[in-house]
């Protein structure tokens, strides 16, 4: 049985007539670059998430470096997040002139390890990106206050957490402003690159959309520099047309883990993911760990299962960071687990057949 990390085709065809009439309107609009199919998902996103504002961007890295650039965050300021991330979060804070702080992993949630944030606060610090990994909101409630202790922004990083939630707060909706990825492997995701940032801050909305569009609310009216970053009409309709169907997706995929834990939970060579008291896992990854993680992950491959690493090298040992001057000990937990963390196949068409297939192959492994 073949079973693949991801299966977008399937999605795909159990709306392909939707998607298909969406994108043959764009085309025969020629509505290619803004627009009322962009505006529409803008509107239509912002209103299921249950919040004010959405603004649409090209990709979800630049909505994190356009939501710093108009907080002001920039040369000799520094932004604090997690050391086991995409690179994106971390690279962000740079392209701002400012520097990311690294905090260790939490041993286990693997995120932000709340409870060392507070000693890497100084006069330099201006903001805080918690990154929701997996699927799984951050500690929030620690955060938000530290924050609101010491002024600082929180920028959410919501990549892997649509309609997330925490003690009923969906992740995104606590911060100053979020930031969305729409890449085609997300639980909501484009057929290219697409992102947002969702807030409640007026003024904040109107300076993002205005930086992402060369600094122009109207055409020719350039109120400031920006950069040339939108959502295109095509990938805004692909959008649309998924997102009545993604509260029933992040069902099934919340499902589809269960069986994972049903049938792997007498598996002791291996840790399954927790979940926090409180909170709504989606399932965006499932990542298990184990010490064999690469004799493991070649032996799924062996039969046609197929697996990733998120991620191999924790940022902060990074050759990108070597400027930063860190040795693998400073971060200790993810150091160690980036050694150790495998994510198995997890989407809302996964079925429980190919479910127990996998388990069981994980099973055979560690039994002979």
């Amino acid at each position: 049985m073949k079973i693949p990390f991801v299966d977008l085709k399937a999605q795909y065809n159990s709306i392909k007539t939707e998607i298909d009439t969406a994108i043959s309107n764009v085309i025969g609009e020629t509505a290619f670059i803004g627009g009322k199919y962009v505006e529409n998902f803008e509107k239509n996103f912002a209103a299921l998430y249950g919040i004010k504002h959405c603004i649409s961007v090209a990709n979800g890295t630049d909505s994190l470096f356009i939501i710093m650039k108009m907080l002001g965050i920039g040369t000799g300021d520094e932004v604090i997040t997690v050391a086991n991330s995409w690179i994106s979060s971390s690279e962000t804070i740079s392209q701002t002139g400012a520097v990311p702080v690294f905090i260790d992993i939490d041993p286990d949630y693997y995120s932000i390890s709340e409870n060392l944030i507070e000693k890497a606060i100084n006069s330099k610090t201006k903001a805080i990106m918690p990154v929701h990994l997996q699927g799984q909101v951050c500690e929030m409630d620690v955060i938000m206050a530290i924050a609101k202790k010491h002024n600082l922004y929180v920028i959410e990083d919501c990549a892997q957490s649509h309609f997330s939630e925490y003690k009923g707060k969906r992740a995104g909706t606590m911060g100053i402003a979020a930031s969305f990825s729409f890449y085609p492997g997300k639980n909501l995701g484009a057929y290219g690159d697409a992102g947002c940032i969702l807030t409640n801050d007026d003024d904040l909305a109107v300076k993002v959309k205005m930086y992402a569009r060369h600094g122009a609310l109207k055409k020719h009216q350039h109120q400031i520099e920006g950069v040339n970053s939108r959502l295109d009409g095509i990938q805004a309709a692909i959008l649309d047309t998924k997102l009545p169907f993604i509260l029933n997706w992040t069902e099934q995929r919340i499902k589809n883990a269960a069986l994972y834990y049903q049938y792997l939970s007498d598996v002791k060579d291996i840790v399954l993911p927790k979940v926090r008291h409180d909170s709504k896992h989606t399932y965006h990854l499932f990542v298990i760990r184990s010490s064999k993680r690469n004799e493991l992950a070649a032996f799924l491959k062996e039969n046609d299962i197929e697996t990733a690493v998120h991620y191999p090298v924790a940022l902060p040992n990074m050759k990108a960071y070597e400027y930063l001057g860190f040795k693998n000990t400073d971060f200790p937990i993810a150091s160690k687990y980036q050694d150790e963390i495998l994510s198995i196949p997890m989407y809302p068409e996964l079925t429980e057949e190919q479910i127990k297939y996998v388990a069981s192959k994980i099973k055979e492994f560690y039994d002979n």
